[in-house]
């Protein structure tokens, strides 16, 4: 279950939510502790516990499986990974419950909501194209959304929206371009999605433009904020080399995605160093 929950992208979750909440309050307290470990960990159980659970067919055709990208998560773990997913939820949004207006208890239950309903039966939102990449963003634009709203921000403010929008086209040219590697692997499982929609090349050409675009609405923000737009273009270039790549070596961009997932961490790294700027200067 700690290599289903994807440790090396607990971050990806964790950092918008605390770093708004102390960016807004000016302030470290129980509400950032509390909330900054539920998007730490429990989320990430709940995200991709499971999505290693309802999509295990189709990883053991997978070769990329079994790493930092998504555990083998054998059928005899499959009961405890959903029970623990769920209950180590419960005490955080309690807690969170209790300390949220309506407008910002409405935002939590939707992020909640898009968690499960990416994976789960019935539901399945990651076999619907498009729509499977919108509420992979979520995930990650999601708890950014909820501490703004926890704090009173004002969403028709320019900067806020352009954050908000920045971010979400990031959240979907990530995932578009994550699905790339595994047209192959989701056709034969008969698994749709982006990729398998509209085809690698066509795939990476959306990830690359919507990369493009965050990078503009980033410079709509207040200074500092769009030199954050350096931190696009990184992604740019690790796109660049699979634009026209087919669905037969659909695979090769792997090696793209191993790339991105190091990425974050430098984009999260230059974000940091503008945030504290913007506070001390």
């Amino acid at each position: 279950m700690f290599w289903s929950s994807r440790p090396v992208s607990w971050i990806n979750t964790a950092f918008p939510f605390g770093a708004t909440y102390v960016f807004l309050n000016h302030r470290v307290d129980l509400t950032f502790f509390v909330g900054t470990l539920f998007f730490l960990i429990p989320y990430n159980l709940l995200m991709y516990g499971i999505n290693d659970v309802f999509d295990y067919e189709s990883d053991l055709r997978n070769p990329r499986k079994g790493g930092i990208e998504g555990s083998l998560l054998g059928k005899q773990y499959h009961k405890l990974t959903i029970w623990s997913s769920i209950l180590s939820c419960l005490p955080f949004l309690v807690y969170l419950y209790a300390v949220s207006d309506l407008n910002s208890a409405l935002w939590l239950t939707l992020f909640v909501f898009t968690v499960v309903a990416y994976s789960a039966p019935v539901l399945r939102f990651k076999e619907r194209g498009f729509l499977d990449s919108l509420t992979s963003a979520s995930h990650f634009v999601g708890p950014m959304i909820y501490a703004l709203s926890l704090s009173g921000a004002d969403f028709g403010n320019r900067a806020v929206l352009s954050s908000i929008l920045a971010f979400t086209l990031w959240g979907i040219a990530s995932h578009a371009f994550g699905a790339v590697q595994d047209v192959k692997a989701d056709r034969e499982a008969n698994i749709s999605s982006i990729a398998t929609m509209i085809g690698a090349r066509a795939t990476v050409w959306f990830a690359f433009i919507c990369y493009g675009l965050a990078g503009i609405l980033v410079m709509n923000t207040t200074w500092p904020g769009p030199l954050a737009a350096i931190a696009a273009l990184p992604y740019l270039l690790i796109l660049s080399p699979y634009l026209n790549i087919t669905d037969a070596d659909c695979e090769k961009a792997n090696k793209g995605w191993r790339r991105f997932i190091w990425l974050n961490f430098f984009a999260g790294f230059v974000v940091s160093i503008l945030l504290i700027s913007s506070v001390v200067f």
